[in-house]
């Protein structure tokens, strides 16, 4: 089970702990527009991964050195999440296993998008994405790049992930950091 930092690490820790398997962070970062943030023009992902929405770059006009900035700056804070979570402990062996990745929603996808592309590289014998509510046409779009999906909830008028939990506030770092020293104690305890 890997969370994609930081909101989809506690959706992964309650599904980790009702499947009784390991749970892990991977690392991938919205590209968000200049001026419109939370709108996702790409994401990259630990390997060198870069997935760029070319409709939103092109509908915004995103130039190529607007694009290069923003990629650097969440090159540095993927880096620094890759330390703070992990520290000096290896990532998971995924080659050949099933690995379910869970983010907390999909919106446009692309930071799921950008996480399938990488874990592919990784070779898991399959893949599978769970979240538990995604804009319908999303979900059928990262369907089509993994071998299974789970979308819970996938209503029509979708507008936007928070919209859809009663408390959407900001995961921490310290929290990402407690689930997974949490979950690790009671995979250690089994």
């Amino acid at each position: 089970m890997l969370g994609l930092p930081r909101g989809g690490v506690p959706v992964a820790y309650e599904v980790a702990r009702a499947l009784d398997v390991p749970l892990d962070v991977f690392l991938v970062r919205k590209l968000g527009a200049p001026g419109h943030e939370e709108l996702a023009m790409g994401a990259i992902a630990t390997g060198g991964i870069r997935v760029i929405n070319e409709q939103v770059r092109s509908m915004l006009r995103i130039p190529d050195d607007a694009l290069a900035r923003v990629a650097a700056r969440e090159q540095e804070e993927l880096e620094r999440r890759e330390r703070v979570y992990r520290g000096d402990a290896a990532a998971p062996e995924l080659r050949g296993r099933t690995v379910i990745v869970v983010d907390d929603g999909l919106a446009t996808g692309s930071t799921m998008r950008a996480a399938a592309q990488a874990l592919r590289v990784l070779e898991p014998r399959w893949l599978v994405v769970a979240v538990p509510v995604a804009a319908p046409e999303t979900c059928d779009e990262v369907r089509d790049i993994v071998d299974d999906v789970v979308c819970v909830q996938t209503p029509e008028r979708f507008q936007a992930v928070g919209l859809w939990y009663d408390d959407f506030s900001q995961t921490s770092d310290d929290e990402v950091r407690a689930l997974l020293r949490e979950q690790r104690s009671h995979e250690g305890a089994a």
